[in-house]
C-alpha cells in the first residue's frame, strides 16, 4: 500500500487488487497462483501489466528516502 501511494494508485486497497489479480490470472479457480499462472497471466494481459509495473515501481520510493 505504501509504495502504490507513493507511486500515486491508491484506488484499490491491497485486498482489491490482490482479488483482481485472482479473478484475471487464477485459471482454474483453485485460490492459488502458482508462478506459471501469475506469469502468462500477467503477460497476456496488458493492463495488468501495466498496473503491476506501476504498482510495483520502487523508483519513487528511492528516490523519496534519498531526498529525505
Amino acid at each position: 500500500q505504501a509504495i502504490q501511494a507513493i507511486n500515486g494508485y491508491t484506488n484499490m486497497t491491497a485486498e482489491e487488487f490482490t482479488n483482481m489479480v485472482f479473478q484475471k490470472i487464477d485459471v482454474n479457480n483453485d485460490g492459488e497462483l502458482t508462478l506459471e499462472e501469475f506469469i502468462n497471466g500477467v503477460e497476456k494481459d496488458e493492463d495488468l501489466m501495466e498496473l503491476i509495473s506501476k504498482s510495483f515501481d520502487l523508483s519513487n520510493v528511492l528516490k523519496a528516502i534519498q531526498n529525505g
